[in-house]
C-alpha cells in the first residue's frame, strides 16, 4: 500500500474496531459444535453464571454458561471431562479475546460418562456414604410401603401388582420424574419429604422406600448418578431399596441404598414376605407346638404313672401315725388325772398361807411400817426446812451488806443515763443529756446543761454556790 493510501485510510476508534470484528465473528459463527475438554472449573460464580475454557491438543477456547442456561442444564460440568457444547462465538471486547456462549453441553460420548461416573463413585465411597456399616436392616413386615417413581409409567403398576400378589400393603407414591431436567431434584425431594412426615402424623410414615425406574441407556438413568440424590439415600432413616434399570444396570444409589434389587418386580418381592407362605408356616407351626404339647403332657402322664407305682399304699403310709395315736388316746386320761393332781396339792399349799388370820397380822405389820415412815418423814422434813431457812437469813444478811443501797441510805445518790444503765464518770455525760437520779427513798429526772467539770456537773434545786442543781 502507497503511502497515499495509508492516509486515506479511514480513521476508527478500538471500539469501533472491536465492534466490527464481535459483528463479524457473530455472523460467521452464529451457532457452532465444539468438542473438547473442560479446563479451568471452579464452580459458578458469585453472579451464578459459569466461566472455564474448552481445550485440546492444540487450542484453547474460553466457554461462558449464563446462569438460567447453567440451572437447566441436565449435566453439569466437570473439571477434566470431554464434553461436545453448541453454541455462539462472540468476542468479549473487554479483553481482546473471543469466547463460546453455551447453549447446550453433554459428554462426549458413554466413555466420559463413565469416566465421570467412576470419579464421582470413588470421591463418595471416600466420604464413607458407601460403607456397610451405614446400611440398615429391611424390616420384615412393613405396614407402610413409601414408592418414589414416576406415577405413569409400567414400574409403578409392577410394584402395586406384586405387592397385592404377596401380602397388599398399604403403598404412598410420590410421583417424580425419572429422568430429564429436575429429576435429580425431585427424587432427592421425595426421599427427604418421605423422612420428614413425623410419626402420628395424618398421612402415614413409611416403614420402606422403593426407589425405582424401567431400564434405559446411561443418559437416561444419569440422575441416580447425581450427587443430590446419593446422599439423599444414605442420609435416609427410612430403610430405602433401590430398583433402578434392568439387572445390568448399574447406578450410584444402588451404592448408597440399604438394599438393591435387579428390578423393580424384585423390589417389591424384598419389601414384603409372601402372605400364604406367612399363613402355612404358622399353621405347620401351630401343628409342632400342638404336637410337642401332646408329647409332653403324654409324657409328664407316663411318669405320673410310674412315680405311683413306687409310692407305697396309703394304708401303709398312716399305719405307724395310727398306731401313735391309738398310744396317746390310751394315756391322755391317765396323764389329766395326774396333772388335775399335782395341781390340787399345789392349790392346797398356797390356800394355807391365805388364811384370813394370816392375813391380817401381815396387814397390821404394813399399817406400824406406814405410820413409822410417816413420823420419820415428818422429821427429816422439819430438819430440812429449819436448815433451808437459816440458809436463806444468811444470804439476806449478806445481800443488804454488799447492796448498794446500803449506800444511798447514808446519803449517796445513784445517776443513770435515759436508757437507765448507771454512769461511773463524769466524762460520761454530755449536754442536754438526761438523766435519771436516784436516792434512797425514791428517784428524780435530770437533764446535764454545762460542760462536765472535775467537781459539781449537775444543775439542782440545792446545793453550795459551787454544786451544780439536779432539777431543771
Amino acid at each position: 500500500m502507497s503511502e497515499a493510501a495509508r492516509i486515506n485510510v479511514v480513521e476508527l476508534s478500538v471500539s469501533e474496531v472491536s465492534q466490527a470484528l464481535k459483528r463479524t465473528v457473530e455472523d460467521n459463527f452464529s451457532y457452532v459444535r465444539v468438542r473438547g475438554e473442560i479446563s479451568g472449573y471452579r464452580g459458578p460464580h458469585s453472579s451464578g453464571h459459569v466461566y472455564f475454557a474448552l481445550k485440546d491438543e492444540g487450542a484453547r477456547l474460553d466457554a461462558v454458561i449464563w446462569k438460567m442456561t447453567f440451572n437447566r442444564m441436565r449435566f453439569k460440568p466437570e473439571e477434566g471431562l470431554e464434553v461436545i457444547v453448541t453454541g455462539r462465538i462472540t468476542t468479549y471486547p473487554g479483553r481482546s479475546n473471543y469466547q463460546i456462549v453455551i447453549e447446550t453441553l453433554e459428554p462426549a460420548g458413554a466413555g466420559a460418562l463413565m469416566m465421570l461416573l467412576e470419579e464421582r463413585k470413588k470421591k463418595l465411597a471416600a466420604e464413607g456414604l458407601f460403607d456397610e456399616a451405614r446400611k440398615q436392616l429391611l424390616p420384615f413386615l412393613p405396614r407402610v410401603v413409601g414408592v418414589v417413581t414416576s406415577p405413569t409409567g409400567a414400574v409403578i403398576r409392577d410394584i402395586l401388582h406384586r405387592l397385592s400378589d404377596r401380602f397388599p400393603r398399604h403403598v404412598l407414591v410420590w410421583p417424580v420424574r425419572v429422568q430429564g431436567d429436575g429429576a435429580a431434584e425431585e427424587i432427592a425431594a421425595a426421599i427427604e419429604g418421605f423422612n420428614a412426615i413425623p410419626d402420628g402424623a395424618e398421612i402415614p410414615r413409611p416403614d420402606i422406600l422403593i426407589v425405582a425406574r424401567g431400564g434405559g441407556s446411561l443418559e437416561d438413568l444419569w440422575c441416580f448418578n447425581e450427587e443430590i440424590v446419593v446422599r439423599a439415600a444414605a442420609s435416609s432413616m427410612i430403610p430405602l431399596i433401590s430398583a433402578v434399570g434392568h439387572e445390568t444396570d448399574v447406578t450410584l444409589i444402588d451404592f448408597a441404598s440399604d438394599r438393591r434389587a435387579p428390578t423393580p418386580t424384585a423390589a417389591a418381592e424384598m419389601a414384603v414376605p409372601v402372605r400364604s407362605e406367612l399363613l402355612m408356616r404358622i399353621a405347620t407351626q401351630a401343628r409342632r407346638v400342638s404336637a410337642c404339647w401332646l408329647r409332653g403332657q403324654e409324657t409328664r402322664r407316663t411318669e405320673l404313672r410310674a412315680a405311683a407305682r413306687a409310692l407305697p399304699s396309703l394304708d401303709n403310709l398312716l399305719a405307724i401315725p395310727r398306731q401313735r395315736l391309738d398310744a396317746a388316746a390310751e394315756r391322755l386320761p391317765r396323764a389329766l388325772q395326774a396333772n388335775a393332781h399335782i395341781h390340787h396339792r399345789q392349790f392346797d399349799r398356797v390356800a394355807v398361807r391365805l388364811a384370813p388370820q394370816l392375813l391380817r397380822t401381815r396387814l397390821e405389820r404394813c399399817r406400824e411400817w406406814v405410820a413409822t415412815l410417816g413420823q420419820r418423814g415428818a422429821r427429816a422434813s422439819a430438819i430440812y426446812l429449819e436448815r433451808r431457812a437459816d440458809r436463806l437469813r444468811s444470804a439476806d444478811k449478806l445481800l443488804n451488806a454488799f447492796s448498794y443501797r446500803a449506800v444511798l441510805s447514808r446519803g449517796f445518790a445513784l445517776v443513770r443515763d435515759g436508757k437507765g444503765f448507771p454512769l461511773h464518770a463524769a466524762s460520761q455525760v454530755v449536754p442536754g443529756m438526761a438523766l435519771e437520779v436516784e436516792f434512797a427513798d425514791g428517784r428524780v429526772s435530770a437533764t446535764a446543761e454545762k460542760e462536765p467539770r472535775s467537781r459539781g456537773k449537775l444543775r439542782g434545786g440545792s446545793g453550795g454556790p459551787d454544786q451544780g442543781s439536779l432539777f431543771g
